[in-house]
């Protein structure tokens, strides 16, 4: 009995995915409401979970795949592939309009430009201290800083290895965590009380998640002008990391 149902997960294996991060956000909103109060964004501990999941995965296996180095689980590799990563991406450019950002003014956008390359140069300042020397690896740190989504395809675009690329969403991964905890701690000292400062934080911190994540702690009628801003942070990212800082980069650093 067990070994039909184990060859019948095995068969399934983008169901049982969809299956376990649903449980995944249901444990971790559920642990948001009751331990946090709110505070702590479910989509922050969820995050946090499927870290430790990916660890445990690893362990337990001695695979290079996390979780999905187990069989049953291997549906897991094919849900979070560049696959529905891109289809990720470009539902998000489809979702939006270019008449939002006017309603940020000049300091919407701004910030936009301000926050991709500030992250970028953070990132990139990191990816030096860790010992990367070459453009093509700095580059890809450097975007993965300014959002998870915009380093793996910055990576895939100028070449990077698989490492470099992984290194550059776990730093992603960081930004968005400590976006979504900071937020509240940090929103009556910046003014994030009204539609036009969430839009400026938005295109400042640039994580879709993780801005719509703090926000939604902080006064979630604020979360729809955040994620304008950080919508198009992402396009401007995956835009600008690939091209001109890539190109900025390795007049810099050959």
């Amino acid at each position: 009995m067990l070994e039909i149902l184990g060859n019948a997960l095995t068969d399934n294996g983008l169901i049982v995915a969809f299956t376990v991060v649903g449980l995944t956000m249901f444990v971790s909103y559920f642990l948001s409401d009751k331990l946090t109060k709110g505070r702590i964004h479910g989509s922050a501990i969820a995050i946090a979970l499927g870290l430790v999941l990916a660890y445990i995965g690893g362990m337990v296996t001695g695979g290079e795949k996390g979780l999905s180095d187990i069989g049953i689980f291997a549906g897991i590799g094919l849900m979070g592939g560049g696959m529905l990563r891109d289809f990720a991406i470009v539902a998000t450019a489809f979702g939006a309009n270019f008449s939002e950002i006017k309603k940020a003014g000049v300091n919407g956008v701004v910030s936009l430009f301000l926050g991709v390359v500030l992250s970028f140069v953070i990132g990139v300042g990191i990816a030096l201290a860790f010992g990367y020397t070459d453009a093509v690896s700095l580059t890809t740190i450097g975007a993965g800083t300014a959002t998870y989504i915009v380093g793996p395809v910055t990576g895939t675009a100028i070449g990077a290895s698989s490492e470099v690329i992984t290194l550059s969403i776990a730093a992603g991964l960081v930004k968005s965590i400590l976006t979504m905890i900071g937020t509240p701690f940090v929103a009556k000292y910046i003014g994030l009380n009204n539609p036009r400062t969430a839009m400026v934080y938005g295109g400042l911190m640039g994580t879709t998640s993780g801005v719509a994540g703090g926000l939604a702690a902080t006064d979630p009628k604020l979360v729809p002008y955040g994620a304008v801003t950080a919508t198009f942070y992402t396009g401007l990212g995956c835009l600008m990391a690939p091209s001109v800082l890539f190109l900025m980069t390795k007049a810099v650093f050959g």
